[in-house]
């Protein structure tokens, strides 16, 4: 078998990670929890990515999620379970998916031979994922696949995505980077949401991302006007490389041949999820 390098797999991601990631930002979200009590935003988010690992509290939502604030997520758990149990969120989570897929991709790509040949890809490659360390990989991994063929890409690159979100985490924990830490200082990259935008998202208030930022700057890793320095540079390329090879496992399982197939077919359906809107992309960038 050919070896698969970091980047491929690292491409791979990021050609089935919009496929998932439209889940918490089209329309059907919010309306679909709303029919079942749930309040729309910081509720809605955190019940349906934590409906998985049961009804559990806020500490070990905080602990899992890594970057949101710990009050936010106490003001919505566990309270959401008292309107919606875990179950009828999952439930919820399918419907919202394939309303979204349907709309976005069509009937004819979701019937269509490259559609199964993603999902079965997608679920070899979260065959290789490891469970050790990752909750939410793991509680996702043992929910059952759906039978249909999109629903099935969309849950395998749910399972890949925590799956790398979970050794994310363990690699911003080596870097002595806390969950504030670890957003305002990917922000100064430029290539991941605006800290407006992340900072009123996940709970922070603008005194407790000024402070963090103090921090880094004290440590060196921003400079005065919030850049990053060449050491902060370094730092964040640390951490992604880390990541990615904390996250090698699936890929390693589907090939270097699958792992290729599966970012050429994956990603020209998350080309026209993105093009339909899927991803409020204006919401990335430094500013």
């Amino acid at each position: 078998m050919t070896a698969i390098s970091p980047r491929e797999a690292r491409r791979c991601h990021n050609a089935h990670h919009p496929v998932h990631a439209a889940y918490y930002f089209v329309s059907e979200h919010d309306d679909a929890y709303a029919e079942l009590g749930l309040e729309g935003g910081p509720m809605a988010y955190l019940a349906g990515r934590a409906a998985p690992l049961g009804a559990v509290g806020s500490g070990v939502v905080t602990a899992a999620f890594y970057n949101f604030h710990p009050d936010l997520v106490a003001r919505h758990l566990p309270r959401a379970w008292e309107v919606a149990s875990p179950a009828a969120v999952l439930e919820a989570r399918l419907r919202i998916a394939d309303a979204y897929l349907t709309r976005l991709l069509g009937r004819e790509a979701l019937r269509s031979p490259e559609m199964a040949e993603a999902a079965e890809l997608a679920l070899r490659a979260a065959e290789g994922c490891r469970r050790p360390g990752r909750p939410l990989y793991s509680a996702n991994a043992d929910l059952p696949v759906p039978e249909v063929p999109h629903l099935a890409l969309w849950h395998a690159a749910t399972l890949l995505r925590e799956h790398r979100g979970d050794g994310h985490v363990v690699a911003l924990s080596r870097a002595g980077l806390d969950g504030l830490e670890a957003l305002v200082s990917h922000t100064a990259t430029g290539t991941n949401w605006r800290p407006g935008y992340l900072q009123s998202a996940r709970g922070w208030s603008p005194e407790e991302w000024a402070a963090a930022r103090e921090r880094l700057v004290e440590r060196g890793i921003l400079d005065a006007d919030g850049e990053l320095t060449a050491e902060g540079a370094e730092l964040r390329r640390a951490v992604e490389a880390d990541t990615d090879r904390l996250d090698l496992a699936p890929y390693e399982r589907l090939g270097a041949e699958g792992t290729r197939r599966l970012t050429e077919l994956a990603g020209a359906f998350s080309k026209v999820v993105l093009e339909g809107g899927g991803l409020p992309l204006r919401n990335i960038g430094k500013r």
